[in-house]
């Protein structure tokens, strides 16, 4: 994921919800409970799917 954004220059930011207790407790309660989840613009994405990826981003 971190590559796909990057090689695009796609600016992002990560949380690691092994590291950051905060960034756990946001995933659950929007209802995940497995990464990644990639938010743009309020739409989550679960998972790495690139076509919907790009889609979100050319919106």
């Amino acid at each position: 994921m971190k590559a796909w954004l990057s090689q695009r220059q796609i600016p992002f930011t990560e949380k690691n919800v092994r590291e950051d207790q905060v960034a756990l407790d946001e995933l659950k309660r929007m209802g995940f409970n497995s990464v990644p989840v990639t938010v743009i613009d309020g739409q989550r994405i679960v998972g790495f799917d690139q076509d919907r990826l790009a889609e979100a981003l050319a919106s």
